[in-house]
Formats: C-alpha cells, structure tokens, sequence
C-alpha cells in the first residue's frame, strides 16, 4: 500500500516563491522546476525513506530529497508522507526552518 503525499500549506508557498523568482527570467524553466519538485514526490509514495536524514534535525522520520538547488524536506508519518518545506539550499537552514511546524 501506498503512502498518500500531503502539502503543508507552507510547502505549497515556497513552490510559489520559487516559481515566481525564476519566471523574471523564464516561464519554461519556472514551470520545469517546478514539475521536477512535483514528481520528484511521486517515488515517496513507495519509498518514503529514500530521502536522507536532515542532518540539522538528525530525527529518522524528518527527512529530504535534493531537486536541483532546493532541499524538499518531508516527515514521514504513518501512510503519509507530509511535504514540509522547498528551501534553497543556499539558505541557512536554521533561519529558513523556523516558519515551518514540524511536529
């Protein structure tokens, strides 16, 4: 059985904020970024530890895929795989974290 993937509200803004910064420059690499993010999701349906360990948060069930320059950062719940945050990965971890829940 599948894992179902939730968005946190949060997770669905930074999409948006990322989308936006890279659409100044191209709405095709805006929209390929963008679908790389989403289906980069899909494998964590059946393999929701694929994703290493956050080493900032060292917990086993905070976990993150790389997407190009962004860090997708997800918990794993029970049949649920809940998108937390897309932070650049340039950003300090820290400061970019503290608006996010986790739980």
């Amino acid at each position: 059985m599948d894992y179902r993937i939730v968005w946190s509200p949060e997770a669905i803004e930074d999409i948006e904020s990322i989308a936006e910064y890279i659409e100044r420059d191209s709405k095709f690499y805006a929209k390929s970024v963008v679908n790389k993010i989403f289906q980069s999701t899909e494998k964590l349906k059946e393999f929701p530890k694929i994703g290493r360990v956050v080493p900032e948060i060292g917990r086993e069930d905070i976990r993150e895929l790389i997407v190009y320059s962004y860090r997708l950062v997800y918990q794993v719940k029970e049949r649920q795989i809940l998108i937390i945050a897309v932070i650049h990965g340039k950003r300090q971890f820290e400061d970019a974290i503290e608006k996010y829940r986790i739980s």
